[in-house]
């Protein structure tokens, strides 16, 4: 992890090589070479391929400026670790890019590394190296996730097709909806949709490529990657919008915010088709896994993306989606 020389910018308190010293340098791993020198080493077998994803992060852009640095981290990580569920890949190790400005002291990078430290442990990741340099502007993260799959088992958005079945894992919408209640906008009583905007929960080691005929995680909204799929599979893509589950704190919030719910970002949940003839065994994957995997659609033939009714009928708005306000026609996670 190197530092890039910014004569321009202040000073940081102890210098940049101490920085990385005091806050990175117990995260690396092996490969790491101590965060010494300008690349690492990362080795795959010949029956695995690497797969590679980055994000970045940029304060007041995509986390609030007051969330705890803890959650900013593990949200940085998480983010990524989710691209790697969404291929059947398993991630192994990561590098991390900081543009600092002088505003973010030390007891901030000190949560901030243990946020870090904390998602290491639980997902069996290390930090190999990366970059650090000043800024006047925003803080700004980035961060690319190293992971294996094994040779020609990655998924891809690319593979649906006419006749498969649309799934998705968890519930939709908690994490708009927790970024609506940090502004205020709704209540949030215990706490829980703001912790599902702040803190995602990647589903890494769920079992995507054992059935998946294409995939990815919801990051853009369900709607707007349902699409990304149909594109990129060249097929037509149809939402039963009385099948998406959604939470039992997203259903409090009411009907004024399905819409919300089935277009905001930040879900972090797997998106995936897969033939009719493979619904067991995703059902049993689920159950193995302490995940609930729920059917809300079809592949066609055709292009784009239809949201329809409970009736069948395609939907203008998706605040009509059928009667959604009825809670037994609205499926719940669990």
């Amino acid at each position: 992890m190197r530092k890039r020389a910014e004569p321009t910018l202040p000073e940081m308190s102890g210098g940049e090589f101490d920085f990385i010293e005091r806050f990175f340098k117990p995260l690396a791993g092996e490969g790491a070479l101590g965060l010494s020198n300008d690349a690492a080493l990362y080795e795959v077998s010949p029956d695995r391929q690497l797969v590679l994803s980055t994000d970045t992060l940029v304060e007041a852009v995509h986390f609030l400026p007051d969330d705890p640095a803890e959650t900013i981290s593990r949200k940085l990580l998480r983010v990524s670790l989710s691209d790697c569920a969404a291929m059947g890949a398993e991630p192994k190790a990561y590098l991390l890019n900081i543009s600092r400005p002088s505003a973010f002291d030390d007891q901030w990078f000190a949560s901030f590394s243990t946020g870090l430290a904390l998602d290491q442990a639980q997902y069996g990741v290390r930090l190999l190296g990366g970059d650090t340099t000043g800024t006047r502007g925003p803080l700004v993260l980035s961060l690319t996730v190293l992971g294996e799959v094994g040779r020609g088992k990655a998924v891809s958005r690319s593979g649906a097709q006419p006749g498969d079945t649309l799934w998705v894992t968890g519930t939709i919408g908690d994490s708009a909806l927790g970024l609506q209640a940090l502004l205020g906008e709704i209540t949030d009583p215990d706490g829980y949709l703001a912790a599902r905007y702040r803190i995602p929960q990647p589903r890494v080691g769920f079992p995507l490529s054992d059935f998946a005929s294409s995939g990815m995680d919801v990051s853009d909204g369900l709607i707007q990657d349902a699409g990304h799929l149909a594109h990129e599979s060249g097929v037509k893509i149809e939402i039963n919008a009385c099948s998406v589950p959604l939470s039992s704190h997203a259903r409090a919030a009411g009907v004024a915010w399905f819409e919300t719910c089935l277009t905001g970002g930040d879900d972090y949940e797997l998106l995936f088709t897969a033939p009719c003839e493979k619904t067991v065994q995703i059902r049993e994957a689920g159950k193995a896994f302490g995940l609930a995997v729920t059917p809300i659609g079809r592949v066609s033939d055709g292009q784009g993306v239809s949201l329809l009714d409970d009736e069948g009928e395609k939907c203008l708005f998706p605040a009509r989606a059928g009667n959604i306000s009825d809670p037994d026609r609205v499926r719940t996670a669990g």
